[in-house]
């Protein structure tokens, strides 16, 4: 697995413990790499390393551009200042296990496979609930959300919440919303992403947003809703089947671990995020610190302890990479009676 980091205690390859070391070690990192491949964690944040105690998020205005000049006219200077800025306070995270010097004498090998499975299911977990909880109280419409019992900010660098219906301009452009009410549909899913690339930055400047995903909660209503949207190439509400323009454009998470923050929905919550945007921009970005370091050592009552640190950090910072709908109050897309 990358990024994980082995330490073994002295004594303990020399001790009754010994064989075990290396088969578990090899276990940890292949259960790490399949829960790794199949996270949609690096999707859904912009994954960044750290080497301080935490970090700024930030973004600048954008270039106003060329101008004309004429023939051996001056060159204008262009400018461009620092927008709305926020910081985050990487996080402590720990975990241990133990095999008892009994397990081995009497050759309970169960101990050496579910033991260590769990272990790292419980990293990779915790890593997924966090990001989980923190999408899930952006669109709750919260400004913090509690985890483990410590409570986490979800708000943007503008001080809004992530989905807001007035987003401020830090140089007094006027305000933007990227929270709609309008409950999934194929109508709806093309207003949005139509809103979204009319976004502008600080400078009141179009950003050519260009949203590529739909993230949505394991909802079978959701589903059914999302892939009749944009599962065929024809439209299957017309007699002639016409074209269906969003075939084909689309990457789809349904993420359940969503299911167990959000609050009960009369329509599902859904969620237009632009990857490279957010790639470039760091919109929600993610801090890892110090990677998953596991070391193996020998405890005074004969165990061998197996100890997990890691620290990492997360949090949103600029909005305009993502949209979020079906969330009343939110403004409304597409007028009452207009479209389906």
């Amino acid at each position: 697995m990358a990024g994980m980091t082995f330490t073994f205690g002295s004594g303990v390859n020399d001790s009754i413990f010994g064989k075990s070391q290396a088969p578990i070690r090899m276990f940890l990192e292949s259960q790490g790499e399949l829960f790794e491949q199949a996270s949609p964690l690096s999707k859904l944040f912009n994954m960044e390393t750290s080497k301080s105690w935490g970090e700024k998020m930030t973004g600048m205005t954008a270039f106003e551009g060329f101008q004309p000049v004429g023939e051996n006219g001056a060159y204008p200077e262009d400018e461009t200042q620092e927008g709305y800025s926020k910081a985050v306070e990487h996080e402590v995270w720990k975990d241990s296990f133990s095999i008892s010097r009994e397990a081995v004498d009497d050759s309970k090998l169960v101990d050496f496979k579910k033991k260590p499975q769990g272990f790292i299911k419980g990293y990779h977990r915790t890593r997924e609930l966090f990001g989980a909880a923190l999408y899930a109280g952006a669109i709750g419409g919260k400004s913090k959300v509690t985890f483990r019992g410590k409570s986490y900010d979800v708000t943007g660098a503008d001080g809004k919440k992530l989905f807001a219906t007035d987003h401020p301009s830090k140089l007094g452009k006027g305000s933007q919303s990227n929270v709609f009410s309008d409950a999934f549909s194929v109508d709806a899913l093309g207003a949005a992403e139509t809103r979204m690339q009319q976004f502008k930055g600080d400078a009141d400047n179009i950003l050519d947003v260009s949203p590529t995903t739909i993230l949505i909660p394991n909802d079978y209503k959701a589903k059914k809703a999302v892939f009749e949207a944009i599962g065929a190439d024809k439209d299957p509400a017309t007699a002639n089947n016409a074209f269906n323009y969003q075939f084909g454009r689309w990457n789809v998470i349904c993420w359940t671990y969503l299911n167990q923050f959000l609050s009960t929905y009369t329509d599902f919550p859904w969620v237009l995020l632009d990857e490279a945007y957010n790639e470039a921009y760091g919109g929600a970005v993610w801090f890892d610190r110090v990677n998953l370091e596991v070391r193996s050592e020998l405890a005074g009552n004969d165990a061998n302890v197996w100890k997990g640190y890691a620290r990492w950090s997360a949090g949103f910072n600029d909005w305009r990479f993502a949209c979020c709908g079906g969330i009343s109050g939110g403004t409304q897309l597409i007028p009452t009676g207009v479209g389906g």
